[in-house]
């Protein structure tokens, strides 16, 4: 046998006993359905905000469909998308042939259970599951979960999750929360309101439906709750004419920030003062719906901490 021979014949060797020893890979997500590959995937396709859970702890996929532009997804701000296939921007759309050129393994979401539904919709499932499965998180309760739920599945894909530069990010965040609660307590009385600013109506946050406000209410902060959701605010938002925008009177208002927009909008409406709060000028970013890893979270507590310290909590009854 000649030396080239016998170096093909050892690499088959080695391939095929890789093969014969590779562990399936089981998980079982957010919808509780369970996946099970032969091998822990190795060509992931993701969601935006999959891939902002995943990309700072070394999980990087191979493609990314994202909800609109990516260079305005709050999400994926700050992360090397270097070298990644962007197959989406917009909600409900994604490039079909762009995602089979990538010959994926998985594709990696958020089950929303309000809308019973993937990341992207029905339609970007349905072109996608004909790929791969589909599988990952529950946009659950909680934003500090849903990073645990990420730290789970990337160390199920092969994620080194001893790496330094997680221990740090963790760390910052935990620095951040700890200056969070102790804004909240020093602010006795402070009542929050979170909402959505649109042309035609204000949407009034319902907490149950964002996971980020669950967390700062579990943390101490009193965040209105509003009489109810509808269906003009998908499920998350009651929706009030602009001519009540005082109707939850609040001394702090969140705005949602994942367009600069929505700020613009809520500071144009004549009406916008007549909340107290709105009228102070006490008025600070939600970060709504986006938040997914430690670094995000943290920068957003800190901003946040900023505005209730400087607020006046006796704005209101």
């Amino acid at each position: 046998m000649t030396l080239r021979a016998f170096a093909l014949a050892a690499l088959s060797s080695l391939a095929l006993s890789a093969a014969a020893h590779a562990e399936p890979w089981t998980y079982t997500d957010g919808s509780g359905q369970t996946v099970t590959l032969d091998a822990a995937p190795q060509r992931i396709i993701a969601s935006q905000d999959a891939a902002a859970g995943l990309i700072p702890l070394g999980i990087r996929p191979v493609g990314i469909y994202a909800d609109g532009p990516v260079a305005d997804a709050k999400a994926l701000q700050g992360l090397d998308l270097t070298g990644i296939e962007i197959i989406g921007q917009a909600w409900g759309e994604v490039d079909i042939e762009k995602a089979a050129a990538l010959n994926p393994d998985l594709v990696l979401a958020e089950w929303w259970d309000r809308n019973a539904t993937w990341s992207g919709g029905e339609d970007v499932v349905t072109l996608l599951t004909q790929l791969a499965p589909i599988t990952g998180v529950s946009a659950g309760d909680s934003i500090l979960g849903m990073i645990e739920d990420y730290e789970t599945l990337a160390a199920s894909l092969g994620a080194d999750l001893a790496q330094p530069s997680i221990a740090a990010e963790k760390t910052a965040f935990e620095n951040a929360l700890a200056d969070f609660k102790s804004a909240i307590a020093a602010k006795s009385g402070l009542k929050v309101l979170a909402v959505y600013a649109g042309d035609d109506a204000l949407y009034v946050a319902d907490p149950a439906g964002a996971a980020e406000l669950l967390d700062m209410q579990s943390w101490g902060l009193d965040l209105v709750e509003p009489e109810g959701v509808d269906a003009a605010g998908n499920n998350y938002f009651e929706t009030v004419s602009w001519e009540n925008a005082d109707k939850y009177p609040a001394d702090l208002i969140l705005v949602d920030n994942r367009s600069p927009a929505t700020m613009k909008t809520a500071l144009a409406q004549p009406t916008w003062t007549l909340n107290p709060g709105a009228k102070a000028g006490q008025v600070a970013e939600w970060p709504a719906f986006w938040l997914r890893n430690y670094t995000h979270y943290a920068a957003a507590l800190t901003e946040l901490t900023t505005a209730i310290n400087a607020a006046n909590a006796d704005l209101t009854p």
